[in-house]
């Protein structure tokens, strides 16, 4: 029998056959100790990725597997995306194992947030999806914020057995998986991480005892997150890294903001209102009115609304609209883009490319 050696940052299957299929590497470089597969080295080195075919039914029929093994599952959220951290048929996946809810990237937020809001949010969310959280917790994985206390939650938890980590694409499962191997081990960047969705190919088991491994697993792809919708050199544009700076407008009944190209926000009704947008400082936000927003965006989509560049009129061709109006002071999320913090007794039209999650809640910076 063959031995199957695996890819260390990604855990793809080593193969040198095929350029197109997840784990190629060349022939000569497969005995190498700790090899890493062609499409990891150049995430790693270059941050840039060649495609490889795998569909995700591929991914699911990978993660369906885990749901008769022993062990715990920490579910990583994403802070800046709540909806879109969301994995489909998530109680399918896991079965019975208890369930750590890890809000991440909580370094994004301004430092005056209320955290307890914040998990009061995430285990709504998680409820109103059928989910049961027996412990939940905020981290900053790139920081190491929070991660000796989630470390002592895991060892209570766990009993020993293996810990699942699980989440959608890009929500910093293997940038945390490093950070705690780099914690126990001194190792760093053993994980393969990138702005890229779908960077991790298979299940890594990282042995953290004889009898414990951590196991970093496939990052689900969500197709109603922003992210899906441009080019992966674009990524690192929409998606903040440091600090978020909220932006303030003040807005009138019939005035429209554009969050960059990629969104549009009307106030349909309502007083005189703030607007507060939540996003990559690299983003632009323009106010315009709403009876000439539409000729606007068409003439300076590529232009004054960029970056991001797309190729089209997104906001135009093929769009979602979402009416909101709010009866309390609400937070307004667009999947992997934003969200905007509007007062209480507004009405709201919001318009993505089809397909994007659009959604509302209590806002979780009411009284800060």
């Amino acid at each position: 029998m063959v031995a199957m050696y695996k890819c260390i940052g990604c855990g793809a299957a080593l193969q040198s056959e095929d350029k197109t299929q997840p784990g190629f590497v060349p022939a000569n470089r497969m005995q190498d100790e700790d090899v890493i597969c062609q499409r990891c080295f150049r995430l790693k080195n270059y941050n840039e990725t060649p495609d490889v075919m795998m569909e995700s039914g591929e991914f699911m029929t990978m993660l369906n597997s885990i749901f008769e093994k022993d062990g715990i599952v920490l579910k990583i959220i994403d802070v800046f995306d709540f909806k879109g951290s969301l994995i489909p048929s998530f109680n399918r996946i896991v079965g019975n194992k208890r369930v750590i809810a890890v809000i991440n990237k909580v370094d994004l937020l301004p430092k005056s947030t209320n955290m307890n809001r914040v998990i009061s949010r995430a285990k709504k969310m998680l409820a109103d999806e059928g989910i049961t959280a027996h412990e939940t917790i905020t981290i900053s994985a790139i920081k190491g914020h929070n991660l000796k206390a989630l470390l002592d939650i895991v060892s209570k938890e766990s009993k020993g057995q293996d810990i699942y980590i699980v989440g959608t694409t890009n929500v910093g499962k293997s940038t945390l998986i490093n950070k705690l191997i780099e914690d126990s081990t001194g190792e760093k960047d053993v994980i393969t991480t990138s702005n890229i969705p779908g960077t991790t190919l298979g299940l890594i088991d990282i042995p953290i005892s004889e009898t414990q491994s951590f196991i970093d697993t496939p990052g689900v792809v969500v197709d109603s997150q922003m992210t899906h919708f441009i080019s992966p050199k674009d990524l690192k544009v929409i998606m903040p890294k440091k600090e978020i700076k909220p932006k303030n407008f003040q807005l009138n009944e019939g005035q429209t903001l554009f969050i960059s190209s990629l969104a549009r926000v009307d106030f349909v009704k309502g007083e005189r209102s703030s607007f507060t947008v939540y996003a990559s400082d690299k983003l632009k936000i323009h106010r315009t009115k709403t009876e000439t927003a539409t000729d606007f965006y068409s003439k300076h989509y590529d232009t004054l609304l960029a970056p991001p560049e797309i190729e089209s009129p997104i906001l135009i061709e093929d769009t979602d609209i979402f009416s909101f109006r709010t009866t309390e002071r609400s937070d307004i999320l667009i999947s992997g883009l934003t969200f905007v913090s509007i007062d209480e007794g507004v009405e709201v039209d919001v318009t993505v490319p089809k397909g994007v999650e659009v959604s509302l809640r209590p806002s979780v910076f009411k009284g800060v």
